[in-house]
């Protein structure tokens, strides 16, 4: 690599939990960063999501470890009802035993807080810019040159070494060099965030719950030091939907709750404001770099939520490409083209098993008939070592072994 363009940045097209995770781990091998931001200002929508122990290790290789535990909250365990009866389907205990075992906790935390520990650790770097109001909307390659540029939405240029498409499951960089439909799965999923004196009390648990219905569930659990509780309603939609977001309605999410138990009914009467979400994943695919770009985050592999990774794997996807980066260092620079497809060689296949076991998931979460009742006995009598063993695959990984996953 010359010495001209070593020193380009590296853009990163996309402010959200992707592309600040991206940035990060780009200014920890020693790059400068521009990140390129469509919103008007950087910052990060949406409610509640969950943290396995993967997403904690991918913090502290990012240098945002703490800052990410000090506004988390650390459930007692995981826990799934039937919607229809109250029995209990399973429960994963998520204490010190947990802890022991995948050296870090399982934890749920409000989308905007981990959007500021990555935008403060990203600040105090001093090597990230950020530009708002820019969309890139096409991406150019110079290979004599060894340089990529992304045009935005005024037909400025911004020239790199590389450029990461961190732009979201509407990516328009997968767009261009992959142009796959979305895949709109028919669910519609309901968010909101209430507070905890309106909260009822018989379901004040220190947990991640899951209510399993028909052909819909219900989730909650508590934020912010327990002051607010995130809710989130899903359910198999009678219309054709759109991929996208819309205000809710009360009236459409009673109405598709009839048939389940008042105790878990409660959470459909709760908020005052309801965001409506019209689901979609996409095929995984095989390859995500062309060139000196590539993709990241819900760009690379958009997944349904039944997982609670989506986030998770964003983040491994930046500390993944930033160890790929630091071994295939050489005395001239980085070599991007070693480093790219380390990156894509170990997330390909991680990723998809998220996306294709989300798709499981779903089905098991919203069986009726006797899929029901074969769900509810899956996890009877199964000890709490025999469910970490079954996590190992997915809470396992780490910085030391991100690079042995393809």
């Amino acid at each position: 690599m010359s010495n001209s363009v070593s020193t380009l940045p590296v853009i990163v097209a996309g402010g959200g939990i992707g592309g600040l995770a991206a940035a990060l781990a780009l200014v920890r091998q020693g790059f400068n960063v521009q990140v390129l931001e469509q919103a008007p200002e950087i910052g990060e929508i949406g409610a509640g999501i969950q943290l396995g122990p993967n997403a904690f290790h991918a913090f502290d290789a990012l240098g945002v470890g703490d800052k990410t535990r000090g506004r988390a909250v650390y459930t007692d365990h995981m826990v799934m009802h039937d919607a229809v009866d109250e029995s209990l389907v399973g429960r994963l205990e998520t204490g010190e035993a947990f802890r022991q075992r995948f050296g870090n906790p399982y934890a749920v935390i409000h989308r905007v807080d981990i959007h500021s520990s990555l935008l403060e650790g990203a600040v105090e770097t001093g090597r990230v810019e950020f530009f708002t109001s820019t969309r890139i909307e096409r991406v150019e390659q110079d290979e004599a040159k060894q340089t990529v540029t992304g045009i935005d939405q005024n037909g400025k240029r911004w020239t790199g070494q590389a450029l990461i498409g961190a732009d979201g499951g509407k990516s328009v960089v997968r767009a261009q060099y992959v142009n796959d439909p979305p895949r709109v799965t028919g669910h519609v999923v309901y968010r909101a965030v209430v507070d905890k004196a309106d909260f009822p009390d018989d379901l004040k648990w220190n947990a991640a719950s899951l209510w399993a219905g028909p052909k819909c569930h219900l989730v909650h659990y508590p934020l912010r030091g327990g002051e607010q509780y995130n809710v989130v309603v899903t359910f198999h939609s009678r219309q054709q939907e759109q991929w996208g977001v819309t205000d809710g309605s009360k009236a459409e999410v009673e109405s598709y709750f009839q048939g389940i138990c008042p105790k878990a009914r409660q959470l459909i009467e709760l908020p005052k404001t309801w965001k409506r979400w019209a689901t979609a994943d996409r095929e995984p695919i095989a390859n995500w770099v062309h060139g000196r770009a590539t993709i990241l985050g819900d760009a690379a592999h958009p997944t349904t939520q039944y997982m609670a990774q989506g986030a998770c794997m964003a983040l491994e996807d930046a500390v993944s490409l930033g160890e790929a980066l630091r071994v295939s260092q050489t005395a001239n620079g980085h070599d991007w083209d070693q480093a790219l497809a380390l990156y894509q060689k170990n997330r390909v296949t991680r990723t998809a098993r998220i996306v294709l076991s989300g798709r499981e998931m779903g089905r098991l979460y919203h069986a009726t008939g006797v899929e029901r009742l074969v769900r509810n006995s899956l996890w009877k009598g199964r000890s709490q070592e025999r469910f970490y063993d079954a996590m190992e695959w997915l809470y396992g990984w780490n910085v030391n072994n991100c690079l042995q996953q393809g």
